[in-house]
């Protein structure tokens, strides 16, 4: 039995895609030029383009067109607990949410970077004032930042403080500069709070706007977002108090967590098994 007609033109372009004829990222001829070339009608080419997306192998971008698209080499974050430095305190650490995290980055060959904070100061989202524990619509601090692997955009990463620690004498909170060692450090040098434990709360949900187009999604919501809120702590006098909401949005097309616990060989990810998505990573 004869295949449909979209199907077929739909096979030869993943051929063509597969064989490194239309390369990742790639521009795919226009419609009129497909219909043209294989001498089909419109809807046909329509469905045979739609059948390619539906199959992640093309994505189509409103005003520009159609693309081949572009597939990543894993890299992989371990939820792990790691001690604090000197061993004090709580373990602390998965590899989100760090001011840093370049070096693991770096240990498996891939290359890092990030722009300079970008810092706001706005009345905090009811979802951040909870967990900071201020009152809604309370001034924060907002500092983020666009990370980087590879020169692929990678991650969004917005830390929130409470206006009152600008007052307090940490001033260059609201300094469009990164902080040596980290906020988490600076905090500690100017107010005195020393960090001893975080919670983490992983979310799955369509990316707004801004979000997809920075992270190079489909703006249509067929490709969803991880975000991971931490909210870190210190022991104040009157018991553990949160001092850092830290929003971390991750591309889920391209994302694998691993959660280790106990005693592990290696303790690192072992090979996606077939049928996982291959083109995963965290950062």
């Amino acid at each position: 039995m004869t295949e449909p007609m979209y199907r077929q033109i739909a096979d030869d372009l993943r051929a063509r895609i597969e064989s490194g004829a239309f390369a990742q990222g790639a521009k795919l001829p226009t419609e009129s030029e497909l219909r043209v070339g294989y001498g089909a009608a419109r809807n046909t080419v329509r469905e045979a383009v739609r059948l390619l997306a539906s199959r992640g192998l093309v994505e189509s971008r409103p005003g520009l067109g159609t693309f081949v698209t572009r597939h990543v080499e894993p890299f992989v974050t371990t939820l792990a607990a790691a001690p604090l430095p000197g061993g004090q305190g709580a373990p602390l650490a998965s590899g989100i949410g760090e001011d840093d995290g370049f070096a693991g980055i770096r240990a498996q060959g891939r290359t890092p970077s990030a722009s300079g904070p970008q810092v706001i100061v706005e009345p905090a989202a009811d979802s951040v004032a909870v967990r900071l524990g201020v009152p809604s619509g309370a001034q924060v601090v907002g500092r983020r930042r666009e990370r980087y692997i590879d020169g692929r955009p990678w991650s969004l990463r917005t830390s929130y403080y409470p206006f009152e620690f600008v007052a307090k004498g940490g001033t260059d909170l609201v300094r469009a500069e990164g902080l040596p060692g980290g906020a988490a450090a600076y905090l500690e040098q100017r107010l005195g709070l020393v960090q001893v434990g975080y919670t983490e709360h992983i979310l799955v949900r369509p990316p707004m706007a801004d979000e997809a187009k920075f992270l190079e999604l489909p703006d249509d919501g067929r490709e969803s977002v991880l975000t991971v809120v931490r909210t870190c702590y210190w022991s104040a006098e009157y018991g553990l108090a949160p001092f850092k909401v830290t929003v971390t949005v991750l591309p889920a097309d391209r994302v694998v967590l691993v959660i280790n616990s106990g005693v592990v060989p290696g303790g690192t990810a072992p090979e996606p098994a077939p049928g996982d998505h291959a083109d995963s990573a965290v950062a």
